[in-house]
């Protein structure tokens, strides 16, 4: 009696990929088709998926074998999810059942599900696979057409687009070859918005601290009443971002392949902008579930969290943020395993400064009570504020600047582009300077944000202004050590922006007023 056959296909956890080996043997006796390994119902179910697939593609299926077979994924440790493994399990079936010419398996992974007419549709994590056969030294991935394009953006692997499996079975026998998939050539997007900082009327310095948030990486917090423009600077932002690199794209389309959030042939190749609104769960935002998968934290990896209301997200939720903005990643804790996914986001966060919005406004009245403004301005509790490096008031505009109009209709398109490129110039030579700063850093860091209070240490220059300012101001306030290195950090990207090679007092000072509202 011929020996078990064996395939290689891959297990998605978290998001990274796991081998896994499909063994199939084929016994005397009565008719079974068992699957075992850990099997979840959705892999159990692949029995039936893959007897139709072979019968339906002119192949003699298990239900007309009078013989037990029995399917093992291995190692069996480890919880199998998911619809991936029909193409294996098909293809370890056939070399069993001398259906198919022996062929090289040990340096192949195929993955796929069949549809019932032997089609394949894609399955969540092509990319994530192709990462793995990579690592593992394999030539050859074979994946449904759809999941191709986004796993041939890893180099050094032969990625095969297979559309069913009579063409895949032509391909191994060498009857007829499909063609491997071209290598996905990276092109960033230009950052398309349909807000830029141009069309924003007034709000100068709030504008000012947005762009310095996006040179350094730096998390920030907009307070201010009700129609200020705080929603749209948000959305603005993400067009002063710089554009993406191939590594930042790669770990992008890793976290959205796992979340089975790629259309069919689509790579990201711009930054996220994500929005939850303040109704989200705390798996919705963070991650997880039973079969843990990737939230909007995560999904908004190098690019921007904005959450809206930011007092009216649940107490629970908005703490389990500390770990993230600390550490740029999230760790899920289950009762088997723990699963990382990356985090690493520029939060920007929108809220009013009381209940009904207009505390503080000098036009309206505030109908709140003092409680009721110190209750609601305390959700937002003193640890996770101390996350946020950049906390600024959007003050109401006034109806004449509003109205004022600094160019012509046929005009105002062109002249409000070259302001926002400018703009957007200025960010990307500040993360030049950072990215040059960082370049012999391990780990890999990008901006200043990311930096440790060791690292701010090493880095920092200061003149003797600055120098001065620091012991009049700094050493004399109650700022917690957190604060101060953020503070130090803010200077820096200042310094960064305004292409200086020291920090001055008046970065310091400016710095400092960004960090001002934590202490009232």
């Amino acid at each position: 009696m011929k020996g078990p056959a064996r395939i290689f296909s891959a297990e998605l956890d978290g998001i990274n990929a796991e081998l896994i080996e499909v063994e199939t043997d084929i016994n005397v006796g009565l008719h079974a088709f068992n699957i075992v390994g850990l099997a979840d119902k959705s892999v159990s179910e692949a029995k039936e998926r893959v007897n139709s697939a072979l019968k339906n593609s002119g192949i003699k299926p298990p239900t007309k074998e009078n013989r037990r077979i029995t399917v093992n994924l291995a190692p069996a440790d480890i919880k199998k999810i998911g619809s991936q493994f029909d193409l294996a399990i098909a293809l370890a079936y056939l070399l069993a059942s001398d259906q198919i010419k022996e062929f090289e398996t040990r340096d192949k992974i195929f993955v796929g599900e069949l549809s019932l007419d032997g089609s394949l549709r894609s399955v969540n994590g092509g990319l994530n696979i192709a990462q793995l056969a990579k690592k593992l030294g394999f030539k050859y991935l074979f994946v449904p057409e759809a999941n191709a394009e986004e796993a041939a953006i890893i180099n050094g692997i032969s990625v095969i687009p297979v559309s069913n499996l009579k063409a895949l079975i032509a391909h191994l026998e060498n009857q007829t070859v499909i063609p491997t998939q071209p290598t996905t050539v990276f092109a960033p997007d230009n950052q398309f918005s349909l807000v830029n900082f141009d069309d924003i009327k007034g709000q100068e310095n709030a504008k000012r601290a947005l762009a310095l948030a996006a040179a350094g990486g730096h998390n920030i917090l907009m307070i201010g009443p009700p129609g200020t423009g705080k929603t749209m600077m948000a959305q603005a932002l993400i067009s002063l971002l710089p554009s993406l690199v191939l590594a930042e794209a790669t770990e992008i389309n890793q976290v959205y392949s796992a979340a089975g959030l790629l259309k069919k042939n689509f790579f990201i190749n711009y930054r996220p902008f994500r929005s939850p609104h303040h109704s989200s769960s705390l798996i919705a935002l963070i991650g997880g579930g039973s079969y843990p998968k990737p939230g909007e934290i995560s999904l908004a990896h190098r690019g921007i969290l904005f959450l809206d209301e930011f007092p009216e997200f649940h107490r629970d939720l908005l703490e389990a943020l500390r770990q993230p903005l600390e550490n740029g990643i999230i760790n899920i804790s289950r009762a088997k395993k723990n699963l990382t996914f990356p985090a690493n986001f520029t939060l920007v966060a929108a809220m009013n400064p009381c209940p009904c919005g207009y505390f503080g406004d000098p036009q309206k009245e505030c109908r709140c009570g003092a409680y009721e403004v110190f209750r609601y301005q305390k959700k937002i509790s003193g640890p996770l504020l101390d996350r946020i490096d950049i906390q600024i008031e959007v003050p109401r505009v006034e109806i004449s600047e509003l109205r004022n109009k600094k160019a012509a209709p046929n005009q105002q398109t062109s002249v409000a582009n070259s302001a926002n490129q400018t703009l957007k110039s200025k960010i990307a030579s500040a993360r030049e300077i950072q990215a040059r700063r960082f370049a012999d850093f391990k780990p890999k860091i990008h901006t200043n944000s990311e930096m440790t209070s060791k690292q701010v240490e090493a880095v920092i220059d200061f003149d003797n202004s600055a120098e001065d300012f620091l012991k009049n101001v700094l050493e004399k306030t109650f700022l917690s050590g957190r604060s101060y290195y953020r503070i130090l950090k803010i200077a820096q990207t200042i310094a960064d922006f305004e292409t200086s090679k020291k920090i001055t007092s008046d970065h310091l000072a400016e710095a400092y007023q960004y960090r001002t509202r934590e202490s009232n």
